[in-house]
């Protein structure tokens, strides 16, 4: 097995949505595909930890991704497709380098910064008050999914580059000290990689609840597809494309000649309700297969499990034998 060429995690701490599908399930479906490369893309549930304490949310959101993941089109015989807690030498190695790694780093996380901040606007309370120690070194365990692996480059946005940075400090502090084992990650930012707007305008997200599902029914798609805000112009008057949620969200899913076309239309005066209307049958068409797919994966769970299982087997050929090297690096080995 060889070192990972890219490598991207997903938290399992919700139901798939269409931004996590253009911002980073479907790069990494076309990345599966390439023979040339060794990918590997694993469910965060250990992640999901820190912020849902749900046991059952967890499992189903599990199921939901990685059906999410297979239905597009995710190559899981050409990639590595792994749940992050099959590989028990993840949580070892995240020992090892929270064994080595400065608090002073880990208080500059901007989740740890942006949590004390929340905390220091109400005078009472202590600053670190519901802080838990999975929150505070959570950039830890997230360095050692990537150092595992000997991942080359890895794709994030723009939210999560500074944990990144603090891998390669990780990785380069035990290099100093233990020896050059871990390959210090590149960090990739597709600045071309959309982020879509949700129901109200902002960024979609779980956290706003003004997302829409990957998968619902095709009638609920639309219904939520309606709901998306626009302003008061009437059919015939102007709009400008570059503001508009409908219009971002075509855009990620359209060819760049589409694009234009409908920006043109968008300056002659498209009505609001005509461009939901084509918004919602663009989508459909291109998520009715792959939601069938979805559909027939959710009802036979066994069979994903077997699919990450396989997948765990294949990650393990490189991490049981890289934790070795780790282990005796540090000193922990047969005394003989």
């Amino acid at each position: 097995m060889k070192n990972a060429d890219f490598l991207t995690g997903i938290t399992t701490s919700g139901t798939p949505h269409l931004g996590n599908y253009v911002g980073a399930i479907r790069p990494a479906v076309e990345s599966s595909r390439d023979k040339a490369l060794k990918s590997y893309y694993f469910l965060a549930d250990y992640h999901s930890l820190i912020k849902n304490h749900d046991p059952r949310l967890r499992k189903q959101s599990a199921l939901e991704i990685a059906a999410a993941w297979i239905a597009l089109g995710l190559d899981y015989d050409n990639c590595v497709f792994y749940r992050q807690s099959d590989i028990p030498e993840i949580p070892e190695l995240t020992w090892i380098l929270t064994s080595l790694t400065a608090k002073g780093l880990m208080n500059r996380a901007h989740a740890y910064k942006a949590a004390v901040a929340d905390n220091e606007q109400d005078e009472d309370k202590d600053p670190d008050k519901g802080i838990t120690m999975g929150l505070f070194s959570y950039p830890i365990l997230m360095a050692a999914d990537i150092l595992m692996f000997n991942a080359k480059k890895v794709p994030v946005g723009k939210d999560q580059v500074q944990h990144l940075e603090m891998t390669r400090d990780i990785a380069a502090r035990f290099n100093h000290i233990y020896g050059n084992l871990f390959v210090l990650p590149e960090v990739v930012v597709d600045e071309t990689s959309a982020v879509l707007s949700g129901l109200d305008g902002r960024k979609m997200s779980k956290s706003y609840n003004n997302y829409i599902p990957l998968f619902d029914t095709e009638k609920a798609l639309r219904k939520l597809i309606m709901k998306i805000q626009t302003n008061s112009l009437g059919p015939d008057e102007p709009k400008d494309p570059d503001t508009c949620t409908l219009f971002s969200i075509y855009q990620a899913f359209a060819t760049s000649s589409e694009s234009k076309a409908m920006a043109a239309r968008y300056r002659q005066g498209i009505a609001w309700g005509t461009m939901k209307q084509e918004l919602f049958e663009y989508i459909n068409a291109i998520l009715k297969e792959p939601r069938k797919r979805y559909e027939e994966l959710i009802k036979t769970p066994s069979d994903i499990d077997n699919i990450l299982k396989k997948g765990a087997a294949r990650a393990r050929e490189f991490s049981v034998p890289f934790l070795d090297q780790v282990r005796k690096a540090i000193g922990i080995s047969l005394l003989g």
